[in-house]
């Protein structure tokens, strides 16, 4: 039937993905959602791969869509005098701001007002949690004198996680800027924000993105424990949401992941908000050729918490295996939904408290066509749309069967392939309701999506030419 599956695959592309050759295998095998990390590429990588899988997307007739990650106000230690360097348990080292060689036992970091804002007892965590220390004192200006309490071997420009601390650097670091510019020169469906504090910080890129008078839409990465303090606003104002459990899995104990992964991905479902959940998925086949156990139960368990897309990072950018991290994840995702185990996750299908009475009609149009669709075993949910918002607000309600989303909007195409069952396609006559409906379905059956017998839910809005909020549903015989 349809290609694919309904949870999507966002897939990492680096020097391990990159070419023509391994990349159009991917696609082909499944990849959903192309992501580029701006960490690790100049402009000039990042519109190489833009324009292949375009080119791509054009030869396989296919929607995959870009995701331009920017790296976010990253901390990270300096140089250090050797090649690294053996930390030891109670051990002193001072980090400073300076831009000087570094004295003996000291070591620079690149956060400006680190000494102004960690305090006496502040935890600081570098190359990912693996060495830990503590906050002896600060001059409040540049040098901080720390206690080494978990010790290790340390490399140069290693990243540093501060739990206890509220940074005060920006959202969006001059690289970020420069990175958004560009990418939103590229036209990519979908921004990243990393290390989201506040709802805030997703308003200042809307803003932006604005203001270059684009349409990329936000995904804010939730790998601050801050930000789970404005979690509710965070997700109104994001277009998706990305729990990125590496960042969060250091600064928060390990043991509170599972559950506030089930947490953040119903809060997700309930706003329509489409939720990735990224890092270490297969982390095992960057070097092999097979997942450990546990991570096929961990990409397993995030399909039935109800995400919309899994994704692969270092998998499949600098992986040496990245078509078959790709085939064996799909593989994972087709064998859940096809025994149609049902997730706990999904919304319930009564009317929600708070939804503002201009969508409340388009709100009971959605959720019983999902009904519907349920009830009668039907094929396929159908929905016409400008915006987008019905076909991703059906979406979240989990239905049985695809959704088709029909638009004319070709900016949202592509932009709606990373949302949870949704086949997204050009229409653009909207003449009449039958005329259309009778469109639609030839156009199902003739790409073999339906067969004769099966039955299709519709939902659009009427007078249809005016492309208004849905207010019909109508089932229809193929």
């Amino acid at each position: 039937m349809h290609r694919g599956t309904c949870t999507k695959l966002v897939a990492t592309i680096g020097p391990g993905s990159s070419s023509p050759e391994i990349l159009g295998k991917m696609l082909e095998e499944g990849v959903d959602v192309c992501r580029i990390n701006c960490s690790h590429a100049d402009h000039a990588t990042i519109k190489k791969i833009i324009d292949e899988v375009r080119r791509l997307n054009h030869r396989l007739g296919l929607h995959v869509p870009i995701l331009a990650d920017l790296q976010g106000p990253k901390i990270r230690i300096g140089d250090l005098p050797g090649a690294s360097l053996l930390l030891e348990e109670g051990q002193i080292l001072v980090l400073t701001t300076r831009s000087v060689d570094a004295e003996p036992g000291s070591i620079t970091i690149n956060y400006e007002h680190f000494a102004r804002d960690v305090k006496p007892g502040h935890k600081v965590l570098l190359d990912d949690g693996k060495i830990a220390l503590k906050v002896e004192e600060t001059d409040g200006q540049e040098n901080v004198r720390l206690r080494v309490l978990n010790g290790g071997l340390l490399l140069p420009r290693k990243g540093v996680n501060l739990p206890d601390t509220h940074v005060s650097i920006p959202a969006l670091t001059p690289k970020d800027l420069a990175d958004l510019e560009f990418v939103l020169q590229q036209d990519v469906e979908w921004i990243g924000l990393s290390f989201v504090r506040s709802a805030s910080d997703v308003l200042e890129l809307k803003h932006l993105i604005r203001k270059y008078q684009k349409t990329s839409r936000v995904v804010a990465k939730i790998e601050k424990p801050e930000a789970l303090y404005d979690l509710d606003n965070i997700i109104e104002e994001a277009d998706a949401v990305m729990v990125a459990r590496g960042d969060l899995g250091v600064e928060l104990p390990l043991e509170q992941l599972p559950l506030l992964q089930k947490k953040i991905v119903r809060k997700c479902l309930e706003k329509a908000r489409p939720v990735i959940i990224a890092t270490q998925m297969m982390e095992s086949m960057i070097q092999n050729p097979t997942p450990t156990r546990a991570e096929v139960n961990d990409a397993a368990n995030s399909i039935l918490d109800g995400a919309d897309a899994v994704m692969l990072s270092a998998e499949t950018s600098t992986g040496k295996y990245p078509v078959e991290v790709v085939r064996t994840i799909k593989r994972i995702i087709q064998h859940i939904e096809k025994h149609h185990i049902p997730t706990e996750a999904s919304p319930s299908l009564s009317l929600s408290e708070g939804v503002p009475p201009e969508r409340r009609i388009s709100e009971y149009i959605c959720r019983n066509a999902c009904m519907l669709a349920n009830e009668a075993e039907a094929s396929a949910i159908v929905a016409m749309t400008g915006s987008g918002y019905s076909a991703i607000r059906i979406s979240s309600f989990r239905p049985r069967c695809p959704v088709f989303a029909f638009t004319p909007n070709r900016s949202i195409i592509n932009a709606l392939n990373l949302v949870w069952g949704i086949r997204p396609a050009l229409y653009e006559k909207f003449v009449s309701t039958d005329h259309t409906i009778a469109d639609v379905k030839l156009w199902l059956k003739k790409n073999n999506y339906v067969k004769p017998g099966d039955l299709v839910v519709h939902v659009a809005s009427i007078p249809m030419e005016e492309r208004g909020m849905s207010n019909m549903i109508k089932m229809s015989y193929i």
